[in-house]
């Protein structure tokens, strides 16, 4: 019978076989369970993650790619918000360890390419590390897109955190789990009047998410709206459906002697 899914838990141990090979792209979704201010839930990263990454797998098999969907990591690195209640969290170690155990996995099988798709931006730098160690390992071609900031007009860059691109987008993928009556503005003004410190400044800096505010939120949902939501998920699933040419042709290039 011939294979109807693209998720990896539903195929049975006879068809992993038959279903993967060494072209095969697995996608893993690493989201979070993580407050996101009074008016989102705590699953917000997890909902997305799991949502872009299962439209990319969608529409990169129905383009002719050999994608697969692998379950989502929901419990990952939080504990930047771990004074808020609610948030659940790995250590650093343990969720390195995580992954390293699921690359080993994955080398198991005949598929050689692992692509993380990330929708918590805690997690980043863990997981370009966990990338790096399970190249080295198992020798597989790892590859990581953690979406890119989308500040809206009235966040002075700084919406990074269950403001105007996240709660717009959860308007437009599950608006009933969004409160906006409850959702208030909260951008970091201090950090956007820096010259030098910041998110994305000469000099980088620690920080917790209730440095800026009681509730967390790091940015202005206020003016969230589901079109908008939808625009921008259509952006990102079509900027990775894209890629994945790439991925899976991906050679660094080594010059050989």
């Amino acid at each position: 019978m011939p294979i109807r899914t693209h998720r990896y838990a539903e195929l049975t141990t006879a068809q992993i076989a038959a279903a993967l090979s060494e072209d095969s792209i697995l996608i893993l979704p690493t989201g979070a369970i993580e407050p996101h201010g009074p008016h989102l839930p705590l699953a917000t990263d997890l909902i997305v993650a799991e949502a872009v990454s299962n439209a990319v797998a969608e529409r990169g098999m129905a383009a002719g790619h050999d994608v697969w969907l692998l379950p989502a990591l929901g419990y990952t690195k939080s504990d930047e918000h771990a004074k808020l209640p609610g948030t659940m969290w790995l250590r650093a170690s343990t969720l390195f360890e995580t992954i390293v155990d699921i690359g080993a996995c994955v080398a198991q099988t005949p598929a050689r390419r692992l692509l993380f798709l990330n929708a918590h931006g805690g997690n980043s730098a863990l997981i370009e590390v966990a990338a790096r160690e399970l190249r080295r390992r198992f020798d597989l071609q790892t590859f990581f897109a953690s979406g890119p900031a989308q500040p809206g007009p009235t966040e002075r860059g700084l919406g990074i955190h269950a403001g105007w691109a996240e709660t717009s987008m959860m308007l437009y993928l599950r608006p009933d789990l969004v409160h906006m009556d409850r959702a208030e503005s909260s951008v970091a003004v201090a950090v956007a009047d820096s010259v030098h410190v910041g998110f994305t400044k000469t000099v980088k800096f620690g920080w917790l998410s209730t440095d800026f505010a009681e509730s967390g939120v790091i940015g202005d949902p206020t003016g969230a709206r589901p079109d908008i939501g939808e625009k921008l998920f259509d952006e990102r699933v079509d900027t990775l459906v894209a890629a994945l040419d790439e991925i899976a042709d991906f050679d660094p290039g080594r010059v050989r002697a």
